[in-house]
């Protein structure tokens, strides 16, 4: 077992690592700054849509997806950019691949969003 902190150290460590990670993305990726405004702005219009607090959750979660699949995707390329700037067929395709969970993510954004709308 790795020696560490534990309990309420433990959960404070993270936090401040998760803090950490927030920042990283947003001084160093401007897909995670862009969808971020798009998230508040998005979060605020649905306040004003005629649509239950039910249908407003998912809405925001969906949103939120993009935000937890963007970070997934940095995180991705992060390592990949790490191990090395020369082209490699399989960074090249993780790279590929996190790009392309971000593309359903804001497909499902479409979907939720429109189907709720149109409803």
């Amino acid at each position: 077992m790795k020696p560490g902190a534990t309990g309420i150290t433990r959960i404070i460590n993270a936090a401040g690592y998760s803090v950490q990670g927030l920042k990283a993305a947003w001084k160093n990726e401007a897909a995670f700054r862009q969808e971020s405004v798009l998230l508040v702005l998005m979060t605020v219009i649905s306040f004003f849509l005629p649509v239950t607090g039910v249908e407003r959750a998912i809405m925001i979660a969906s949103l939120l997806l993009v935000m937890i699949v963007e970070l997934i995707n940095s995180a991705i390329e992060a390592v990949v950019d790490r191990i090395g700037p020369e082209h490699h067929e399989l960074s090249g395709r993780a790279k590929d691949i996190g790009s392309a969970a971000v593309f359903v993510a804001m497909a499902l954004v479409v979907v939720v969003w429109g189907g709720i709308l149109i409803s």
